[in-house]
C-alpha cells in the first residue's frame, strides 16, 4: 500500500526566532523517521515563510530550508504552504497568524496543487 504524509511544521519556529539550523536538522530528522518506518513512503513539505520583521537574513535562511530539504531527500514541496493567504487581513483571523475559512480553502488548494499529481501517479501505477 502507497502510504503519503504531509509533513507541515507551521511557522511557530519562525515567529519564535529558532534557529534555522535546528528547525532543518528537526525537520531531517522527521523525514528521516518516516522514511524508517515507511520506506515507500511519498513525503510532501509544507514550505514556510516569515516576515520580513524578523530580519532580511533571518527571513532567507528560514525560506531556504524547505527547497533545500526537499531536494536533498528527494521529496515533494509545497514552496508556501500559506501562498495567497499569508499576510492578507481578508483571509486571516484577527490575529493575522490563522486563516479563516476561506483562507482554509486557499491553503487545501495549495496543498492539492502537489498531493493530486502523487496521488494519479499511485492510483495508475496500481
Amino acid at each position: 500500500m502507497g502510504r503519503i504524509v504531509v509533513l507541515a511544521l507551521g511557522g511557530n519556529d519562525g515567529l519564535r526566532g529558532i534557529d534555522t539550523d535546528a528547525t532543518g536538522a528537526n525537520l531531517q530528522a522527521m523525514i528521516d523517521h518516516a522514511k524508517q518506518k515507511y520506506p515507500d513512503i511519498r513525503i510532501v513539505l509544507a514550505g514556510m515563510a516569515m516576515a520580513p520583521n524578523m530580519g532580511k537574513d533571518y527571513v532567507s535562511r528560514f525560506q531556504a530550508i524547505y527547497p533545500d530539504l526537499a531536494k536533498q531527500n528527494q521529496v515533494a514541496l509545497i514552496p508556501f504552504l500559506l501562498e495567497g493567504v499569508g499576510g492578507r487581513p481578508e483571509s486571516n483571523q484577527d490575529d493575522m497568524i490563522h486563516p479563516t475559512a476561506e483562507g482554509q480553502k486557499v491553503v487545501a488548494d495549495n496543498v492539492w496543487r502537489v498531493l493530486r499529481p502523487l496521488l494519479q501517479a499511485m492510483v495508475s501505477f496500481h
